[in-house]
């Protein structure tokens, strides 16, 4: 029960009312007797998004069965159990926010703000202002290098480098068809440059693997020298020693918001909705700043080594062009690269 009482607390920081506290009291325990959740997850590392689930049984007292797959594969996942009238996934959280909008358009959502979400940074507050599902993870694509075959001041330093002919055969990306944090980069570049970019980069012949995070192991392995790469896995890799560096493009990183969302339908409603409030806790923002993940809360640090958001020139695309565009990039990646 101390568990319970502690999360609560947590949950209702800064919430005048005492109604509201109450209530986050009565959650926790509804939670309790739900036992667990499921967890459809995209958003981290394997690795990151285990500890988040720790955390929050640790606090909690509730399981959480973490499926952690790309993006595509999540969603995918996910139209399967709907085509079932399967009711698996409790909390959705994808890296294309193209998803949300579809399966919002679709009614497969429940709508819950949670009562910490003005605690979160504003810039990625109402995300979806009806409120069905809300930014949870943020990050960056960058490039990135293995920095004991390339020095610092050899290191591309714009997008447009990775197409250099001296990087044939040394180059490392993700696949738009698995990788939410691909198709959001793949559309950036071709809004930025159009489609010759790709067309230029298959001519250097980089390894494609699935995940974004299949750059780290390609670049710590030696097997390609740099990459468009994720921030957060780059640099953590990078503090356990590995030979790995991030060098921020002077034309944008590309910035993912990552949103969350209970399913309708969910088996374990409380449960569901006391991880969304976990997911903008201080505790959760610590845990994503150690796995180097962009913190929600204004109280967390960036991790060291890591450069604050506001210091980095960053660029999006709209979610109107990411629901529309990405699907069509996969196409055209397909058509250009073959895979």
């Amino acid at each position: 029960m101390k568990i319970l009482v502690r999360l609560a607390i947590v949950a209702a920081l800064a919430l005048p009312p005492a109604a509201a506290r109450a209530d986050m009291k009565a959650l926790a325990e509804a939670a309790k007797k739900e036992g667990e959740l499921t967890w459809y997850i995209a958003h981290y590392t394997s690795e990151g998004a285990e500890d988040l689930g720790r955390g929050f049984t640790e606090m909690s007292g509730v399981k959480v069965n973490v499926v952690r797959t790309t993006a595509q594969v999540a969603y995918q996942r996910l139209l399967q159990d709907i085509k079932n009238n399967q009711t698996i996934c409790d909390v959705f959280s994808s890296t294309d926010v193209g998803h949300y909008v579809r399966l919002k358009a679709e009614g497969r959502f429940d709508k819950y703000v949670p009562e910490t979400s003005p605690k979160i940074l504003p810039a990625f507050q109402n995300f979806d202002p009806d409120g069905f599902y809300h930014t949870t993870s943020a990050g960056l694509v960058t490039l990135t290098y293995n920095t004991s075959k390339v020095k610092a001041e050899d290191a591309p330093k714009k997008w447009q480098d990775l197409s250099d002919i001296k990087w044939k055969g040394k180059v490392s990306i993700g696949h738009p068809g698995f990788s939410g944090y691909v198709g959001t980069w793949v559309l950036t570049m071709k809004k930025l440059y159009g489609w010759q970019y790709f067309e230029k980069l298959e001519k250097n012949k980089p390894q494609i693997g699935r995940s974004i995070n299949d750059t780290v192991t390609a670049l710590n392995a030696g097997e390609r020298q740099v990459a468009a790469g994720a921030d957060g896995s780059t640099l953590f890799s990078a503090a356990r020693g590995n030979p790995l560096a991030v060098s921020y493009p002077t034309d944008g990183a590309v910035l993912i918001i990552a949103p969350s969302a209970i399913m309708k339908g969910t088996k374990h409603p409380n449960a569901a909705k006391l991880f969304m409030e976990y997911l903008y806790s201080v505790e959760a923002a610590k845990i994503n700043a150690k796995h180097f993940a962009i913190p929600l809360r204004p109280e967390v640090p960036s991790p060291p080594g890591a450069k604050p958001i506001s210091e980095i020139k960053t660029i999006r695309p709209t979610v109107a062009e990411i629901d529309k565009g990405i699907p069509e990039v996969i196409e055209q990646w397909r058509d250009t690269f073959g895979n």
